[in-house]
């Protein structure tokens, strides 16, 4: 009897909430982004709780907001990944570490020997999530005045994809011999030389690392555009992705596993986990006042910076209390700019509500009790919306605390959720396959 679907849930962690007014309610740390004991204790929690994977997004600039809006956000700041992601490596002996790394502004061999070494500090749980980076200002970091148009960097990407893979492929798992005796340390004749040479990059290789425990770290993609869901079609193992309703999930799955079917992938070897935050309440009631609470913590300013972020225009030129303009494309996130359109038609917003929904957390939201909780997810599940979530909590620790409390168990008790790790990698977590040696057949 084959054993039934089982949610995955990954935790995003940008590395504390995304929620803007997270640090100022009441019991949560407002220091959490800096201070490595709460980040230790809240990934300890998630792997008391099963989870997938930590996953660590990332910023490559100070985010693009007016300084009002900026002096009053925890999010505009966080440790950088890596070093963050090796750290709780140390304090963790399960749970997935996954980071992101811009194929727009880093360079194929240095991405490449970073999770190769997190993926072996860590005993196999590093994931790699691919984004091209749509923030303008990050471009100006790194001595560019603007940046590449929005389907070019996608195709850098996907070749950026080809090298970091390729290098990773660099030794055949059995090439480090450690012949103390002959003091033969590695067989020269199950060592590759990627020698790449591509209309982006040119890499000799090889990568200087032995081949990652998991074979390649997962990888993971976010994108939500055409060009985002063909990338992750073809390369992708874990897409997070954003909706805002059931209905919308269910298209973007069929969307993407159909793209898997004509590629001859399998179904199960990519798996869809769109953003939800979850707030747990004893009644619905309570969950609703939690969720009112620290939306009230928002400052207007950071609204409206949100929303311009979200548009790639500033909003606060717009009508507060009209509706929201036609708004063109920019080189800024399509789909984001898409999303917070669609969500001022859905809801008949004005440009001030659209703001103040964004500003906080303008995606989707499980609000209610651990079982109205469970009964939404599993809808999810068996309707084929979704693989499983990558959740947010609205403040820590108790937001965190009462999800793997409260609900986690309810979805253990259904048989949707596991109740042990069955084996120590991330790929093992995910069901995924471990990835053969494009280079080398087996010894």
């Amino acid at each position: 009897m084959s054993k039934p679907r089982q949610l995955h849930l990954g935790a995003f962690m940008r590395p504390v909430s995304i929620h803007t007014g997270a640090w100022r309610y009441p019991g949560a740390y407002p220091d959490a982004n800096f201070n490595f004991n709460h980040l230790r204790k809240f990934a300890q929690t998630l792997e008391r709780g099963k989870f997938d994977a930590f996953f660590m997004a990332d910023h490559l600039a100070v985010l693009n907001m007016p300084i009002d809006a900026l002096k009053r956000s925890h999010t505009v700041t966080s440790f950088e990944p890596f070093t963050l992601l090796s750290a709780l490596a140390g304090a963790t002996e399960r749970i997935g570490l996954v980071a992101t790394a811009s194929t727009t502004f880093d360079a194929p061999y240095h991405v490449a020997r970073r999770f190769a070494s997190l993926d072996h500090i860590s005993g196999g749980r590093a994931g790699w999530n691919i984004v091209t980076t749509s923030n303008p200002d990050a471009a100006l970091n790194f001595g560019l005045d603007d940046h590449m148009e929005h389907d070019e960097r996608y195709r850098r990407a996907r070749e950026f994809y080809d090298v970091v893979t390729g290098l990773w492929d660099s030794f055949a798992d059995d090439a480090f011999v450690r012949d103390v005796t002959s003091g033969l340390f590695f067989d020269p004749s199950r060592m590759h030389v990627l020698d790449h040479k591509g209309k982006y990059y040119s890499v000799r290789g090889p990568l200087n690392i032995a081949r990652p425990v998991q074979g390649w770290p997962v990888i993971v993609q976010a994108g939500a555009s055409e060009a985002g869901k063909q990338l992750a079609a073809e390369t992708a193992e874990v897409i997070f992705a954003a909706h805002n309703s059931l209905a919308d999930g269910q298209r973007f799955y069929a969307d993407v596993k159909g793209r898997l079917d004509k590629l001859g992938r399998a179904r199960d070897s990519l798996k869809i986990l769109p953003g939800a935050l979850v707030v747990v309440g004893d009644t619905v009631e309570e969950a609703r006042e939690k969720r009112a609470k620290v939306d009230s913590l928002v400052d207007y300013a950071n609204a409206i910076a949100s929303l311009s972020i979200a548009l790639g225009h500033d909003a606060s030129k717009f009508d507060p209390d009209g509706p929201l303009p036609d708004i063109p494309e920019s080189n800024a996130s399509k789909s984001g700019r898409e999303r917070a359109i669609a969500l001022a038609k859905r809801d008949n917003l004005t440009v001030r509500q659209l703001a103040q929904r964004l500003g906080g957390f303008g995606g989707f939201a499980f609000v209610g009790t651990p079982k109205t909780i469970a009964d939404e997810m599993e809808e999810w599940l068996v309707s084929e919306g979704s693989d499983g979530f990558n959740l947010m909590f609205p403040f820590l620790p108790a937001g965190l605390d009462d999800f793997v409390d409260k609900v986690v168990p309810e979805l253990q008790r259904r048989g949707l959720f596991r109740r042990e790790y069955e084996g120590p990698t991330l790929r093992d977590h995910l069901g995924l396959a471990r990835p053969s040696n494009r280079f080398f057949a087996p010894a």
